[in-house]
């Protein structure tokens, strides 16, 4: 079986990994606290919780590209690239690259609902691969680069699918999408030296050709939802 471009410029780099070789007194301090006024107190007591982080699957693709454009997301705390919707326990890169699992590379993406909500995701997430070829992204080509969503509530899935309604009934895209929509059930962190794969392997071949124009893109698309470090760079 022909491995892709992407899959060869892993192995490469896992064969050269393998050759490398004192206070205030208590009298003073009850006298302050009972001249303090009680709302400072209160204040803090009512100060409004820390939203709970929620999280988004996505497959579009390879993992290093939807990975590098999800992180410099506005609102998105944490990108975790690995492997979702498959049928084998704790499956290694190149069993999901020989389609051999049944799972496709994916994202997990931590967020704060408050900055940004989860139909803003599935914006970026549908401008920026291409929904309507299956089992493929351009050189990319197996189930393990499927276009998917892997819902984690009944809203998600309600979101998800009202939008692909709406993108098909409009004719956004020349065909049809195919992006399935399917329950999260479990994801499986891919390999270390994938996580942060773009800013850990700049002059990568596969990064500069296909990663980077993408990310470059998305930030023209999407700057004014970029996080501001990225903004002033």
């Amino acid at each position: 079986m022909m491995y892709h471009s992407k899959c060869l410029a892993a192995a490469a780099m896992l064969l050269l990994a393998s050759t490398a070789c004192s206070g205030p007194s208590a009298s003073y301090a009850q006298e302050t606290a009972e001249a303090k006024p009680a709302a400072k107190t209160e204040s803090k007591e009512e100060k409004k919780p820390m939203t709970e982080p929620s999280l988004a699957t996505f497959g579009g693709g390879c993992f290093w590209c939807t990975e590098a454009v999800f992180l410099e997301l506005n609102g998105v705390s944490s990108v975790t690239s690995g492997y979702s919707g498959g049928h084998s326990e704790n499956p290694t890169y190149k069993q999901v690259c020989n389609g051999h699992t049944g799972h496709a590379e994916v994202i997990q993406i931590e967020y704060d609902p408050e900055k940004v909500t989860f139909n803003e995701l599935l914006e970026v997430f549908f401008k920026t691969h291409d929904p309507t070829t299956r089992n493929r992204q351009g050189v990319d080509v197996g189930s393990q680069y499927r276009s998917a969503v892997f819902y984690h509530s009944q809203e998600q899935k309600e979101v998800a699918e009202q939008i692909i309604k709406a993108l098909n009934e409009e004719q956004v895209y020349d065909n049809p999408i195919v992006t399935e929509v399917t329950e999260f059930t479990k994801f499986w962190p891919a390999e270390d030296y994938h996580q942060n794969y773009l800013a850990e392997n700049p002059q990568n071949p596969y990064c500069q050709r296909v990663v980077q124009p993408k990310v470059e893109k998305f930030r023209k698309v999407f700057k004014d939802k970029l996080k501001k470090e990225e903004v002033e760079k």
